[in-house]
């Protein structure tokens, strides 16, 4: 196959895999509002662990019929993995429930950067001045759209840190795992899946009742939540699915910068179906801001130099020292 119709080819999954996610997060968002909202189902923890019981059927199904081949991930980084994952809902759970709306707003925005932090340290990613100043852009731009009162207490911050580290570090694992054990999407979701769903669903009614004051097994049950709940589910395969995809193709830092497209389409979303005042100019402003800045990020991030590994020659004066004739001297790969 020809270079340039590789190239297309990728840029095509790429594309579909991002739709994939962005449909299926918005969709889910838009349904659990819904159930929340309007039927009082507010155990978000529980419904979290009911979404990966359903993902752990949908990989023993697929196991079964022989789309997912048998693979191996040490159960010390599955632990770690599972950490930080839980820690990531239980902390953006708690940073709810304990900080203002805007500073909630504006420790989701961190995560960016904390993720840029991470590929730095880790992966010795350098990124360039337009990259930079790019990502700036979708935090200036997301952050007039949704930040609004800003208030802050102590363990509302410290909720806050553990969510934003807790989840960057979740989301880079992601991408570590995938490159360093040879996994697929959904590899790493069968083993990971279960985990979570055993783990989430022991700890998640306790936890909704620390947070709500309400038992989960005292809900009042009807067909209606019943039909939600279930539909939530269902799209959660999806998100869990597109999500280990996106960042297996991209990086925790891409999923990020253009995951608050996502962000823009639920307060979209949220505005025809929910609150029809919300929608105003300084909003609207907000939302463009943020595009323009995702459009350059892509742009100045697929530029040469753009984002790329750091890379160390070793001094002149040790090749010769080690006898080191070539015209070429080894290079090291951070």
């Amino acid at each position: 196959m020809a270079p340039g119709s590789k190239a297309n080819k990728k840029s095509t999954v790429d594309a579909a895999a991002w739709m994939f996610n962005v449909v299926t997060s918005v969709g889910i968002i838009i349904v659990n509002k819904a159930l929340m909202a309007t039927y009082g189902f507010s155990f978000a923890t529980t419904l979290t662990g009911l979404h990966f019981a359903t993902t752990t059927l949908m990989t023993l199904v697929l196991r079964c019929l022989g789309y997912i081949q048998p693979s191996h991930l040490p159960f010390t980084e599955l632990l770690k993995f599972i950490l930080f994952a839980n820690f990531s809902i239980v902390g953006m759970n708690v940073s709810l429930m304990w900080n203002s709306v805007g500073f909630y707003q504006i420790a989701k925005l961190s995560m960016i950067p904390v993720a840029c932090l991470l590929e730095v340290v880790f992966d010795k990613i350098r990124y360039s001045r337009d990259t930079k100043l790019s990502i700036g852009l979708v935090l200036v731009g997301v952050g007039v759209c949704t930040v609004t009162d800003v208030s802050v207490n102590t363990k509302g911050f410290v909720a806050a840190f553990v969510a934003v580290w807790s989840t960057a570090l979740q989301q880079y694992y992601v991408h570590y795992l995938q490159r360093k054990y040879s996994l697929t999407s959904f590899n790493l979701l069968g083993h990971t899946a279960p985990a979570q769903a055993a783990t989430l669903l022991i700890v998640g009614p306790f936890l909704d009742f620390w947070l709500t004051e309400k038992r989960v097994d005292m809900y009042d049950y009807n067909v209606v939540s019943l039909m939600f709940i279930t539909l939530s589910c269902t799209i959660a395969i999806g998100t869990n699915l597109s999500q280990f995809i996106c960042i297996g193709r991209f990086t925790a830092v891409s999923f990020q910068v253009l995951g608050h497209m996502k962000t823009i389409l639920v307060l979209i979303m949220g505005f025809f179906f929910f609150d029809r005042d919300g929608l105003n100019l300084h909003v609207v402003i907000g939302m463009i801001i943020a595009v323009l800045g995702m459009i350059w990020y892509g742009n100045a991030s697929s530029k040469p130099g753009g984002k790329e590994k750091k890379s160390y020659s070793l001094p002149t004066t040790r090749q010769q020292k080690n006898g080191d004739d070539s015209d070429e001297g080894p290079r090291l790969k951070a």
